[in-house]
């Protein structure tokens, strides 16, 4: 069976296309998947370049997608030959979380899903959406569920609403989708005039490039008619916090999600303090809230967007590419 292995230390040049066990037949409480497609995501480009230390040999990638191939005794609510998704936290199923690592996470602390097939507890996948493809369900895990959680768990969000987008990447265009789907005004920001023009295509009502307009956040601020935005996907982390602080209304709400501009930095603690503003970290979420989600996938008729698929044995192509950052929305690995 084949599968992709990062060594120790790390480094897309290195990653190694290797045979590995067949996992075998599965025992009581487990079904056994034959997976079919990944999707990338920050996190497994920092475990493939070393970045996050992980086990040498480690299997990397998150997100997973396939076909049920057998069903062990005592599973329900799975059966042969059903479509399921992998969780991004398999022993986070509901409630609050259980967990403050990534020590429990397929592709850094355990094995994860680039490879043709796994025998795991059955909860550790959820069904996939109805109709959808093995490519399109294995972008659901991690950005979709980032997306939801932000905006429908933790923001309650509901029509009328305003709503911040910081770029347009996987989480960022799925939270486009599920903002206009529940009836709020999007704001998309990033550093090209080509990917505002797609996400206004998209539905975006508004667009700002951060990189002709670096004060971006006033500018936010302004288009609402100086309210401010109920709700800001913070993607960027300390180096665009402030900003965002200042595009966010009088106790808005904005979900910390990224940290693309660095892992520390300063906080205008007195800004935020005043404008009372709700500052809410979001790692991905729980099995209970994507079986959720998967619900309202299929009640809004909303798909992912693909940005580019590669092949397993191509999944270094696949990393360099979202190294260029010239994507707009997931890509794909297809087994």
């Amino acid at each position: 069976m084949k599968a992709i292995k990062v060594p120790r230390g790390g480094g897309l040049d290195k990653l190694e296309l290797a045979d590995i066990d067949d996992p075998g037949a599965p025992g009581p409480g487990q079904i056994r998947v034959a997976l079919k497609a990944n999707s990338l995501n920050y996190h497994d480009y920092a475990v493939a370049i070393g970045a996050i230390p992980a086990s040498n040999g480690r299997i990397p990638m998150s997100d997973g997608a396939g076909v049920v191939e057998a069903v062990g005794t005592d599973v329900t609510g799975f059966a042969v030959g059903d479509a399921v998704v992998s969780c991004f936290f398999p022993y986070w199923q509901d409630g609050e979380p259980p967990h403050s690592n990534f020590s429990h996470v397929p592709g850094d602390g355990l094995d994860g899903y680039a490879r043709e097939a796994v025998v795991v507890p059955a909860a550790w996948f959820t069904p996939a959406p109805k109709g959808w493809s093995a490519v399109e369900a294995a972008t659901l895990p991690c950005a979709a569920l980032t997306a939801w959680r932000a905006l429908v768990v933790e923001g309650g969000i509901k029509a009328g609403d305003s709503v911040l987008i910081l770029g347009t990447g996987g989480v960022a265009i799925f939270a486009l989708q599920f903002a206009k789907a529940m009836g709020a005004t999007a704001i998309v920001t990033s550093s090209s005039d080509t990917k505002l023009e797609r996400a206004r295509a998209m539905g975006a009502d508004l667009t700002v490039n951060y990189k002709t307009d670096p004060d971006w956040g006033n500018t936010v601020r302004q288009l609402t008619g100086k309210r401010g935005v109920d709700h800001v996907l913070e993607i960027g982390g300390p180096g665009t916090l402030a900003q965002s602080i200042t595009a966010a209304r009088i106790g808005g709400h904005i979900a910390l999600i990224g940290i693309l501009t660095g892992l520390k930095g300063e906080v205008p603690t007195m800004a935020l303090m005043a404008k009372q503003i709700k500052l809410k970290g979001i790692v991905v979420g729980s099995r209970a809230h994507q079986v959720d989600m998967i619900r309202g996938l299929e009640a809004t008729g909303i798909k992912p967007v693909i940005d580019k698929t590669f092949p397993l044995a191509g999944l270094a192509d696949a990393f360099r590419h979202e190294e260029g950052a010239q994507h707009f929305g997931k890509i794909c690995v297809e087994i």
